[in-house]
């Protein structure tokens, strides 16, 4: 058991960005980047909604030198290195880790709503998907309503999901927000589909999920947090007692952060980099929009301790209630968040908006962030295939 690593919140921050690949020079380039970031990540978590780009693609645009949209689609939905499912909540993670998900898929085969009445169907719906290719909701036609998660709906749905969630079907591809699923067997190679769990338990199980999380943020404390969502069976008891055994076993390693009385954890693989941040380099700095769900900031409480960063999605806050915006990105400069963007990305005139910009209190000289700021905003531009920028930011009379 190797004894606690002290860093100071700078150390603590370079650290968790340089594990993120959000300091200095990019270290994931293209498709094979994209695929490495994904695999340390564990996942990066998927929503749909497309303001400036969705989620999971604003996660790869600030760490992936070289990333398009387009990248993405090709990886999950024609090279199939990449695959839609849960994790931390609806996810994208290597196909590589189908088989750590084979209690999940076990789980909705024993249980689910209205079990009965989609067994029933699944064959019928297993022959139109066989003769089709694949099929959305729309192709099949079973319109009963039946219960489901948030209110009731058709059974074709009901049926389509329950299916993907066993494993019995993937997400062949999407067209905007449906999605169109076909037969896992016709596209995941038998090696990988039939390949066994390598965790023996449940509780080998747990430690595996708590180790690929704080994988995923790069420190994280044994405390309640979103970055515990999705992990069926971890409760607190349960969790302190994996953190203690893997702490034991020499698999994490107990760090101390200046100012914080909590004790915080990385991945014991990841000694190397704390070592690079304690030799003192001086890293380029780098200018980045970051996503809402980013994996770094999962743990909002953790983020505000270290980075003095306090963000909130306020997506689902009343408009009257919101002290920002709809949709604003945090903006990293270097080790530190300056401040946060409002973006859109007007599809019909090809032109990327920059509604507004708020630069955080600590920032007294906002002139010296303009120059990259706007770089980075030029970048995101071709990012979203703009053709335009128009800023209708003013206040302060801070030209960007």
């Amino acid at each position: 058991m190797m004894s606690p690593v002290k860093l100071t919140k700078k150390q603590a921050r370079q650290f968790i960005l340089l594990k993120q690949g959000l300091l200095g020079d990019y270290k994931f380039i293209g498709e094979k980047g994209v695929c490495k970031y994904i695999k340390q990540a564990g996942c990066i978590q998927f929503d749909p909604i497309d303001v400036c780009g969705k989620n999971a693609e604003l996660v790869l645009q600030s760490r992936v030198e070289g990333f398009s949209k387009e990248m993405l689609d090709k990886l999950l939905y024609s090279d199939r290195k990449l695959m839609d499912y849960f994790d931390k909540n609806m996810s994208i993670l290597s196909l590589d880790d189908w088989k750590y998900f084979s209690r999940q898929r076990a789980t909705h085969c024993e249980n689910g709503r209205s079990k009965d009445k989609v067994n029933a169907v699944s064959e019928e719906i297993k022959s139109i998907i066989k003769e089709r290719g694949f099929a959305s909701s729309k192709d099949i036609n079973l319109k009963e309503q039946v219960d489901w998660t948030w209110s009731p709906t058709t059974l074709s749905r009901a049926a389509l999901e329950t299916m993907y969630f066993r494993g019995e079907l993937i997400i062949y591809h999407k067209k905007g927000t449906i999605k169109h699923y076909a037969l896992s067997t016709d596209h995941i190679a038998d090696e990988i589909l039939n390949a066994s769990d390598p965790n023996f338990t449940e509780e080998e199980h747990l430690q595996w999920r708590v180790l690929r999380r704080i994988g995923a943020v790069g420190i994280l404390w044994n405390k309640p947090s979103d970055a515990w969502l999705g992990i069926n069976g971890l409760k607190a008891a349960n969790r302190k007692s994996i953190f203690h055994k893997l702490v034991e076993e020499g698999r994490i390693v107990e760090i101390v952060i200046e100012g914080i009385p909590d004790s915080l954890y990385c991945l014991s693989e990841d000694i190397n980099l704390i070592d690079i941040v304690l030799s003192n380099p001086v890293f380029p700095r780098r200018t980045e929009f970051i996503a809402p769900l980013d994996n770094m900031l999962w743990d909002r409480k953790l983020v505000k301790k270290i980075f003095d960063f306090e963000y909130k999605w306020e997506i689902y806050t009343p408009t009257a209630e919101r002290k920002y915006g709809y949709y604003v990105l945090p903006v990293l400069c270097g080790d530190s968040f300056i401040g946060r963007i409002e973006i859109v990305n007007d599809r019909k005139l090809k032109q990327l908006i920059v509604k507004n910009f708020w630069f955080e209190n600590s920032v007294t000289n906002h002139f010296q962030f303009n120059e990259e700021i706007y770089s980075c905003i030029k970048r995101f531009s071709n990012f979203n295939n703009c053709e335009s920028i128009k800023l209708e930011y003013k206040k302060d009379k801070v030209t960007l």
